[in-house]
């Protein structure tokens, strides 16, 4: 049985092997690898000349048009893919899903298509919701275009508030050069389905921008296709409400608003930088290398297109665009104990006293975390000693865009022994001492959603065990200071308020352990009283095991659709037509999103011996503080959960790792002269990591 431990992820894009006699079969770990960019430009070629569709190309033109959005691998059914895996049935056939926005026609909606065969596609077919459910345009993830368009929509309205923002920050607008302002924008967009009202945070525009708020709060409403029809519904400014651009402007304009005037940022050491500033006390030095990472015999893994292997480890890995890191067909000793392994949702909940603050409700699938993989740097994000990995996204683009260094594989050394014992014999020396070093191996890619990043790591040790964790890093979602705004966080500097949040992280874990038939069970543990059956009169007080069925409520009940937070574990049956907890149009419909969660709990089903999936929620209550000020810190910021083997194994699988240390004494108790026996060299050798720090930075179109 494997039990989910809740204590507190990637894709290499491969092209295809090409066909021919010399060309060497595809590893089965490829079905589940992200399409190529040949094969992305492909699905875009093929669906951009079906005249039926109509597309237009994404960047430029109306917002009332029809578009392609999305281009990701579509999974094979998990059927075809065991049928293919285990039994040397065909190759299931390779599709890509497609996400189109039909913007130019009376009823707007979103339609996702089903593209193939790939690499050369020939057909289509519209893809469902469970339910039949529509997705209204409405619904839609911002675009670039709409980006632009919001930015222009803005600037033109606020424009009789110029006065008073050069005044109050010494920033503006208008012919601003280095001294400009921007917005940050706040999501659901609205209180109800089908409207597009967002709240915009107008914030200076210097580095690290999203701690610098004007103290101004704009709700403009973009639910129009036609931006000519956008218009300002209401502003906030330093805790006052105003129904008009022109109220605030007279308000001004009289003398009789109280202005926020904002200090002048300082060229050099600005609060919200990452330059040094101070020193510790200690004096001990910090402008030479620390400790580092290193394979002095040789990386210990294998890395084969998107299989990777590692001691009893073998698995698939893919990186989607929409939701991030996926693992499939993960094995241990050649036995699968999970069809598939994935990051579903990733939500922050805000609370405040500003109208931008109140209304935050982060629904990161819905910016397509997926594809906000931005290149990691060597020996920062990860040690020097990784393998670094490039990801290609079509999302918004009119191509395949290259993210370099988006994914790492690393190992690691844990600093804490796998297991140890030191045999003491009481009388100063011992019988033995036995080690094995503590190591991991990380699969690792980062999501930088606007402000936040996540860092998301899957982590395979060597005793059977798989860890998830995510690290929560990044820039504070801070709104600007008021008194009354003290109820909702801390002011975290001057003009800032560091607003109270949850981060709550959705899991799909599809066990498979022994095969596709499996139960859930969870084990009590409950202190039992009893007499002492060998002193008569005396009592014994011990802990005992308790059985029985539990779902535990995380939190009191939420927006209705949101359901799969308000659970720490959640297990239902299997369904292809459930491959997900949350979806890219969650975050602007939450009130009727296609994909409701609580449907997938309340069908009353056995889960007695059936394909079952655990959806596991992990998160943490981040109160903001001084502390998070240039970037929340990773310590202390970091939540996950753990697949454990009980009673799997006759042993600790470990055991065939040939990296223990064994040292007994041969002449006790002197222990003078001592036998060593270890199977790895003598010394690791040296440790140095020759090549300098580059950095590149860039994602262009391929």
């Amino acid at each position: 049985m494997w039990l989910l431990g809740l204590s507190w992820v990637l894709a290499l894009l491969v092209t295809v092997a090409s066909s021919g006699p010399s060309a060497d079969p595809p590893d089965p770990a490829s079905i589940f690898a992200d399409l190529s960019p040949a094969e992305l430009r492909a699905v875009r070629t093929f669906l951009m000349g079906r005249p039926e569709l109509g597309l237009s190309p994404s960047q430029g033109g109306p917002l009332a048009k029809n578009s392609l959005f999305l281009v990701e691998l579509l999974p094979p059914k998990k059927r075809s893919a065991l049928r293919f895996l285990e039994h040397g049935g065909a190759r299931p056939r390779r599709e890509a899903r497609a996400v189109v926005f039909f913007g130019a026609q009376a009823e707007a909606n979103i339609t996702e298509l089903a593209v193939g065969p790939l690499p050369r596609p020939s057909s289509y077919r519209v893809l469902g919701f469970k339910g039949g459910r529509a997705v209204p345009f409405s619904a839609r993830p911002m675009t670039r275009l709409e980006y632009e368009l919001l930015y222009e929509a803005l600037v033109a309205a606020v424009a009789p508030l110029e006065p008073l923002l050069r005044e109050a920050t010494g920033f503006g607008f208008q012919n601003c050069s280095e001294r400009c302002l921007t917005f940050s924008d706040i999501a659901p967009r609205g209180l109800g389905p089908g409207e597009r009202r967002t709240w915009l945070v107008i914030q200076r525009f210097v580095e690290g921008y999203f701690l610098h708020p004007a103290g101004l709060e704009v709700l403009l409403d973009h639910g129009d296709p036609d931006p000519r029809r956008w218009a300002v519904r209401q502003l906030w400014y330093n805790g006052r409400y105003f129904g008009s651009v022109r109220e605030l402007a007279e308000s001004h304009a009289r003398g009789t608003l109280p202005l926020a005037r904002l200090p002048e940022p300082p060229a050099r050491h600005l609060f919200s930088s990452y330059e040094p500033r101070g020193r510790f006390a200690s004096g001990t030095p910090t402008e030479v290398h620390g400790a580092k990472v290193c394979e002095p015999q040789g990386r210990r893994y294998r890395l084969r297109g998107n299989r990777l292997e590692y001691g009893g480890w073998s698995l698939a890995f893919r990186l989607r665009s929409s939701a991030g890191l996926q693992l499939f067909d993960v094995r241990f000793g050649g036995e699968r104990v999970a069809y598939e392994l994935s990051v579903q949702e990733a939500i922050a909940f805000y609370g405040g006293h500003s109208p931008a603050a109140m209304q935050t409700k982060y629904m990161d699938a819905g910016w397509a975390m997926g594809a906000s993989s931005y290149e990691l740097a060597r020996g920062v994000d990860c040690p020097e000693t990784a393998t670094f990995l490039d990801a290609h996204h079509l999302l918004d683009a009119d191509g395949p865009v290259r993210f370099p260094h988006a994914l790492c594989v690393f190992e690691l050394p844990t600093g804490v022994p796998l297991r140890r014992h030191f045999d003491s014999d009481f009388q100063g020396g011992f019988h033995f001492y036995a080690g094995l070093e503590g190591q991991a191996l990380v699969l690792r890619t980062t999501s930088t959603v606007y402000n936040y990043d996540y860092i998301w790591d899957f982590l395979l040790y060597p005793n059977g065990v798989l860890e998830t964790k995510v690290h929560a890093t990044g820039y504070i979602h801070a709104t600007f200071y008021t008194p009354e705004g003290r109820r909702y966080g801390s002011r975290v500097h001057s003009h800032l308020l560091g607003n109270i949040h949850t981060h709550l992280v959705h899991y799909k874990v599809d066990l498979d352990v022994a095969g596709s038939g499996n139960s859930f069970e969870t084990m009590d543990i409950r202190f039992e009283n009893i007499s002492n059956p060998w002193s008569a009169g005396a009592r014994v007080v011990q802990p005992g095991p308790g059985q029985g069925w539990d779902r535990d409520p995380l939190a009191p009940r939420l927006t209705p659709p949101l359901t799969c937070p308000r659970y720490h574990l959640a297990v239902t049956r299997r369904h292809e037509n459930e491959p997900s907890s949350s979806s890219i149009y969650t975050q602007n419909d939450p009130w009727d999103p296609p994909v409701t969660f609580e449907s997938f709990i309340r069908d009353n089903e056995t889960i007695e011996d059936q394909d079952l999936v655990a959806w596991v929620t992990v998160g943490f209550l981040h109160v903001p503080h001084a502390e998070d000020i240039p970037n929340t810190a990773t310590p202390g910021n970091a939540v996950g959960f753990f697949l454990r083997p009980f009673n799997f194994f006759n042993e600790d699988p470990s055991v065939a790792s040939r990296a223990p240390v064994i040292v007994r004494p041969l002449d006790p108790p002197t222990c003078s002269r001592l036998e060593i026996r270890r199977w790895t060299p003598p010394s690791p050798g040296p440790c140095v990591h020759p090549e300098p720090f580059t950095y590149n930075g860039t994602y262009r179109q391929v």
